[in-house]
């Protein structure tokens, strides 16, 4: 793998109690399509935006419900070697939760946590990783939002695993800082530290780009989630809200700011 992709977040999959509806929720807000993989040995629903894979939609695994695990969503970096990266991740203070795990023709996998508790996956692929370099498009994940209980000591850690760079700083008050990250010049997202009302353990946010955000909130609660927070403008003119499907993951949405 090209040193260009390494540290890029190229595949989102969505573990729900109720796979179907979650489907018919999302196909509805975002406007995916879905696609079936019949290359493995449970069903796995792709989803799509303008005929791209991107992510996919399966049952919350067993031992993750035994856990404690809510429905939520999972996202995969790449990198050159799983193997080495889970080990190195170690390393570092995280931990391996699953695999490594190799998927004939696809690629290998592995399910970790940060030191701080944060879930995330890495993948590398057998060709050339899914997604795309430069800036989001309508229906992609543009923004991904890491809530934990020390935001320069996880930025520490993904940097030493993927290469990640500090970039700005925003001072929100009681809040504390909002430190954003980006790799190769491009943003990739933002860390902070959570406030004690903030229910849960470290946990990552997904925002995804729609058309309208003041539009999509309407049809969130429409189609029966919730909005948890939002609409509200950020700095640069844009808009986002935070967000939970009827099946309790929670997500977000984002619009670029207009003319």
């Amino acid at each position: 793998m090209s040193q260009v992709n390494r540290g890029r977040f190229v595949w989102y999959d969505l573990m729900t109690s109720d796979p179907e509806a979650a489907t018919s929720f999302y196909t509805k807000l975002i406007g995916w399509g879905t696609s079936e993989w019949e290359g493995g040995p449970e069903p796995y629903t792709m989803w799509t935006n303008r005929e791209t894979p991107i992510g996919g939609v399966m049952h919350l695994p067993e031992d993750a419900k035994a856990a404690g695990a809510p429905p939520h969503w999972l996202a995969y970096v790449a990198v050159a070697d799983t193997e080495s990266t889970a080990a190195q991740a170690k390393e570092l203070g995280g931990s391996v939760l699953h695999g490594p795990q190799t998927i004939p023709t696809v690629g290998s996998f592995a399910i970790l946590a940060d030191p701080q508790g944060a879930v995330f996956a890495v993948f590398t692929p057998e060709e050339v990783p899914p997604g795309h370099e430069g800036p989001p498009q309508v229906g992609e994940f543009s923004w991904h939002e890491l809530a934990t209980t020390d935001h320069k000591a996880a930025l520490d850690f993904y940097s030493a695993l993927f290469g990640w760079e500090e970039t700005e700083a925003t001072d929100m008050g009681e809040m504390g800082i909002y430190q954003m990250y980006g790799r190769g010049g491009s943003p990739l997202g933002g860390m902070f530290n959570k406030p004690a009302e903030m229910p849960g353990p470290p946990c990552w946010l997904f925002y995804t780009m729609v058309d309208d955000v003041h539009t999509a909130v309407e049809q969130v609660k429409e189609l029966g989630g919730q909005v948890l927070n939002g609409p509200m403008g950020v700095p640069g003119g844009d808009w986002i809200a935070q967000c939970m499907d009827p099946q309790g993951a929670a997500f977000a949405i984002h619009s670029a700011k207009k003319g």
